[in-house]
């Protein structure tokens, strides 16, 4: 079990590490972190980097013909730790209020992680090589229906992941800007 799906263990250790710094932070300064103090703005840079990753390193690697960067299949399993992580750590930024741009953002973020969930198992509904390549129908007339079907659900799947995941990052951008200048430069 855990070596099919270490990618999530090892997101469930990470995020329970940082619960426990969250949780510390929180004892010993009496009062949840707010965004906008140093801890939660860590928070909220590295969630964002891992989720930056998660948007570009996995996409470049996949799209790269003549460059051959590590296994697609451990490239798949990086998006997953990042895609996961990354959120979360934002999600903990946010100091537990979800107003304006910002909680725009949240739920944007949270639409994309319950649609990356749904593609993970879509995914796994195709036969693949270890590289991730799609293995040939040719397996008999049953088989071939069904492996056609996750096709069409993963494209389906693809039309809606991707869209929302541009408007979210698109909205982040928005939000970090605004961030920057109205509690940063105007001080």
């Amino acid at each position: 079990m855990l070596k099919g799906n270490k990618e999530l263990w090892m997101a469930i250790v990470a995020s329970v590490v940082i619960t426990v710094f969250y949780a510390y932070v929180i004892y010993a300064t009496g009062k949840t972190p707010a965004a906008g103090e140093l801890f939660g703005h860590t928070l909220g840079i590295l969630g964002f980097l891992l989720m930056l990753m998660t948007e570009t390193l996995y996409s470049l690697r996949k799209r790269s013909r003549s460059v051959r960067w590590g296994r697609m299949s451990e490239w798949l399993e990086f998006h997953i730790f990042t895609g996961l992580v990354g959120p979360f750590m934002v999600f903990l930024h946010t100091s537990w209020k979800f107003n304006g741009l910002a909680g725009a953002v949240t739920l944007m973020t949270a639409i994309v992680v319950i649609s990356g969930f749904i593609g993970r198992y879509i995914y796994t509904r195709i036969p693949r090589t270890s590289e991730g390549i799609e293995l040939d129908t040719s397996l008999g007339s049953a088989q071939a229906a069904a492996i056609a079907n996750a096709r069409r659900m993963m494209s389906v799947w693809h039309m809606v992941h991707i869209p929302i995941g541009m408007a979210l990052f698109t909205a982040a951008f928005i939000h970090i800007g605004g961030a920057l200048y109205y509690a940063t430069f105007l001080k």
